[in-house]
């Protein structure tokens, strides 16, 4: 059986057009696997970091943060314009460390490098604007 020049061109075509969209779908894989791992495994940076942090005010009626968090007067969270929603980290005014997470990206003070929840800053003990600690929270033990 003999194939013409164009039946065989076709063909070509068609395993060239399979390769393609295999080898496509094989890099696709690999960076969707590769980017969330690659954001996960790596470490905090251990260590207080100092910040002018003060409290965001009172809570306004169904307020809603860039993270999604609807707010109410005994929220427990910080706002910070980098770190990711979720981020764990530890808060510290004098003697008094409070474990906590991001709920906002968005200051509502300019000036201050974070800023926490009414309620948070009555546990602090925080009056206006003021230098904190603050770290990333770590595994038990770890």
């Amino acid at each position: 059986m003999t194939s013409s020049f164009p039946q065989r061109l076709v063909l070509l075509a068609a395993v060239a057009l399979l390769g393609a969209v295999a080898a496509l779908a094989v890099v696709e894989r690999r960076e969707q696997a590769a980017g969330p791992t690659a954001l996960t495994s790596a470490a905090a940076p251990a260590g207080w970091n100092s910040a002018f942090a003060g409290s965001r005010g009172v809570v306004g009626d169904a307020q809603r943060t860039t993270c999604g968090h609807v707010l109410a007067p005994e929220s427990l969270g910080v706002t910070h314009p980098v770190l990711p929603c979720g981020a764990k980290v530890v808060l510290r005014h004098g003697e008094t460390q409070v474990l906590t997470e991001v709920i906002d990206n968005e200051l509502v003070e300019p000036g201050r490098q974070l800023e926490v929840t009414e309620e948070l800053a009555r546990i602090l003990h925080l009056e206006d604007t003021t230098q904190i600690d603050w770290r990333f929270a770590t595994e038990a033990g770890g």
